[in-house]
């Protein structure tokens, strides 16, 4: 009797288990799919973490009231876990361009899982109450419950999201939830009431998810292409961002957790005023370095400058350069760079790998996405600009994105009051680019034996940057902002900055 109880405690730990992984991945994907649909990443998981341990809460306190047939009840809430979360994501996918209260469902989502999930542990001690010393089971049920949130944690970023996309993770684990509870139905035929009715309904739900799960590409690029409104001809996601290539006409249009990173019909542009005044400005070329700039286009425009030696481009993912290395698209546009024998690639956070380099640069163009998130607003921080200028040659000139100062002044000039803590010359300067509106950039230089002016070296076949400088710094009371914060890395000004702004758009 003894070992037969044990098994059936164990079998029950182990369901818990299954439900505290799944439900902090399908919270993890409720997240991650906030930001990549509505941007402003650190609002949307701080909401939906509230909303989750909130409504485990209101769950946990509703299980006092579920006192017949518990161990049915266990089952059904495993069933019923599996088929919310693992559908969460579809259903949002397919609803985010024909609902007008998106974000209603998304919370709503979260809450009905977080409900399920929270039902689980009372439900459970009070199934075992009387079977197990209290302080056995409190302990027991809690490490396993803890375990599973722990390998959720590791697993989504790592192995989850890379290889199964955000659809395809949610889907599975749906199905680890309904494959437990099938295995409930057989291994506690004696225990379960009704057993073969509950059999059925698992076995169903089980089949829906897996048939979901198998045509669940078809169904990301039907909503995709509902979203985008344009042809995709390559998607992917990296542990680090949703990658779609769209085509339309003569247009090809490249997005990052559905943000814009570029139209092939005016991202000249936004390159040539982003490389070119700092390569005519600095005093030497030979050693550039590119920060972000992942998709080889600000590489380009380096390389035509005959006086270049080597090239360092450094951007945290992978599945981004690899992708602009080997698509015969991309490449065409980035005219192979990231290929060029002067050119090495390094795919690490670009805020540790500047702490650890011993070489001396003497330009660096900075094009890292928007700072939406603390992990990207460190790297528009007082701390890492001090980083960059210990590896800088003296009169090294450096080039920021610094978002657009229309609809972004005080991010704008929030990274060049920074960038003027740091650096003895610092100036601003923007380009209309049709694709986003008038965007801007911040420029320092590392010493005074150059001026903004200067034009040390050129080349010719431009599009659009003419060597001009003063043209391109002038700027309207309309962009200017006063009053504004230095962005260090205890206060990440910056990031409430542009929450604010963009949060408005």
């Amino acid at each position: 009797m003894g070992k037969k109880f044990l098994k059936f405690e164990y079998l029950l730990l182990f369901a818990v288990f299954t439900i505290a992984t799944c439900g902090l991945v399908y919270e993890l994907v409720a997240g991650t799919l906030a930001s990549y649909l509505l941007g402003d990443s650190v609002k949307q998981f701080s909401f939906i973490i509230g909303v989750y341990l909130f409504s485990m809460g209101i769950g946990s306190y509703f299980s006092k009231f579920l006192t017949k047939n518990m161990l049915n009840t266990f089952v059904e809430i495993e069933i019923l876990v599996g088929l919310v979360g693992g559908l969460s994501s579809v259903v949002l996918f397919l609803l985010f361009e024909s609902v007008y209260s998106f974000q209603f469902v998304l919370y709503l989502f979260v809450f009905i899982t977080g409900c399920l999930v929270g039902l689980e542990i009372p439900l459970l001690m009070n199934i075992l109450k009387d079977k197990v010393a209290f302080r056995d089971l409190v302990s027991n049920v809690f490490t396993f419950d803890y375990i599973g949130a722990l390998l959720a944690s590791i697993l989504f970023p790592l192995v989850l999201v890379p290889k199964l996309g955000i659809m395809g993770t949610s889907l599975f684990f749906g199905m680890i939830n309904i494959s437990i509870a099938i295995a409930l139905c057989f291994l506690l035929k004696n225990e379960l009431k009704k057993v073969n009715w509950l059999r059925t309904k698992a076995i169903v739900s089980f089949l829906i998810l897996l048939t979901v799960f198998i045509f669940s590409g078809s169904i990301l690029s039907y909503s995709e292409g509902k979203m985008y409104g344009e042809n995709i001809i390559y998607s992917n996601s990296t542990p680090y961002q949703r990658i779609v290539l769209t085509h339309n006409k003569s247009d090809y249009r490249l997005y990052l957790n559905n943000n814009l990173q570029f139209s092939s019909t005016d991202e000249y542009r936004y390159h040539e005023a982003l490389v070119h005044p700092v390569m005519a400005m600095a005093k030497k070329v030979e050693h550039v370095l590119v920060l972000g700039g992942g998709d080889g286009l600000a590489v380009r425009e380096i390389l035509k400058y005959n006086d270049v030696q080597d090239v360092t481009l450094v951007d945290l993912d992978q599945g981004m350069t690899k992708m602009f290395k080997t698509n015969t698209i991309l490449t065409g546009f980035n005219h192979n760079s990231l290929n060029n024998t002067k050119v090495t690639v390094y795919n690490q956070d670009a805020f540790v790998w500047a702490k650890s380099c011993k070489k001396k640069y003497d330009a660096v163009i900075i094009d890292f996405p928007d700072p939406s998130n603390y992990s990207l607003g460190k790297l528009y921080s007082l701390n890492f600009y001090a980083t960059i200028k210990s590896i800088l040659s003296p009169d090294a000139v450096i080039v920021v994105q610094t978002t657009s100062p229309y609809f972004a002044p005080k991010s704008f000039w929030c990274i060049n009051k920074t960038l003027m803590a740091v650096f003895p010359q610092v100036d601003a300067y923007h380009a209309y680019v049709p694709s986003f509106g008038e965007w801007g950039y911040s420029i320092a230089i590392n010493g005074f034996g150059t001026t903004f002016n200067t034009v040390n070296r050129q080349v010719k076949g431009l599009r659009f940057y003419n060597y001009q400088f003063d043209k391109f710094n002038y700027f309207s009371k309309d962009m200017i902002s006063n009053d504004i914060e230095v962005n260090r890395l205890d206060n990440q000004i910056l990031v409430r900055y542009f929450d604010e702004e963009w949060g408005k758009l």
